[in-house]
């Protein structure tokens, strides 16, 4: 006798079936939790000093005033099983960084239990602050002063270099830590000139020879010249902005 024929598969139960993992998969999306809005820099792991932070709120608050443009600085205790490139992206979203309909923010967000970061870009400044530049200012800025352990100097010439990026004027950028300065040194020369190179090409001479010379001016008094009064980071707020996953991010 031959076998018997296979019933064929309902069309309504495949179609159950795949609603029921899209269910799924979103609930455990909405399962993340994040850090309350509390200003232009949320230090939920506790990594940054209270100088560190009050330098940043001042520089990103008088970028915002120039270019309506919004930077936040958020450290997280844990990606909580995530990527930080999904969880950057929620993170833009519920926060609502940048201006509604021109989505101009972007965040440096931190994992140090994860030893991650990532810079997620707003659809609006996308065309400015492109995928490569974040990689760039990852590498060359952020990760160097991280493997130094220097949360600090890391993150802070992580923000001058996205503002200097989104507002087009010279940012001094910190020295490197000691220990890393000297490990640079023993680089090789070839590869400091590809990186020069590199990020000419993608700056634009009049931005990048500042931001290689300006040396440690944010660690004195600010940047562009500085203001005296500083910013409050009380009351700030996102304007609604959205995001769609642009940006780069790093390890150390």
């Amino acid at each position: 006798m031959g076998a018997t024929p296979r019933a064929p598969i309902s069309w309504h139960v495949l179609i159950g079936t795949l609603l029921c993992l899209l269910w799924t998969a979103g609930s455990a999306r909405a399962e993340l939790s994040f850090p309350a809005l509390t200003g232009r820099v949320v230090d939920q792991a506790g990594i940054l000093s209270a100088e560190t932070q009050q330098k940043i709120t001042e520089m990103s608050a008088e970028a915002e005033q120039r270019t309506g443009n919004q930077i936040v600085v958020a450290t997280v205790k844990s990606l909580q099983g995530t990527t930080i490139e999904d969880y950057g992206y929620q993170l833009g979203r519920h926060w609502g960084i940048g201006q509604k309909g021109q989505n101009n923010g972007a965040i440096l967000i931190v994992a140090p239990l994860e030893r991650k970061v990532r810079i997620e870009v707003g659809y609006g400044l996308e065309g400015q602050l492109t995928d490569a530049q974040s990689k760039i200012i990852i590498e060359n800025l952020i990760v160097p002063r991280f493997r130094g352990g220097d949360f600090d100097a890391g993150i802070l010439a992580g923000t001058a270099g996205i503002l200097q990026v989104i507002t087009g004027q010279a940012v001094a950028i910190p020295e490197a830590s000691p220990e890393d300065a000297g490990r640079q040194k023993t680089d090789d020369p070839l590869s400091a000139i590809f990186v020069i190179i590199f990020l000419l090409f993608f700056f634009g001479r009049g931005l990048f020879w500042p931001l290689l010379f300006m040396g440690s001016g944010l660690g004195r008094g600010g940047w562009g010249g500085g203001s005296g009064g500083g910013f409050s980071g009380g009351g700030f707020s996102g304007g609604g902005g959205s995001f769609g996953g642009g940006g780069a991010s790093g390890s150390w």
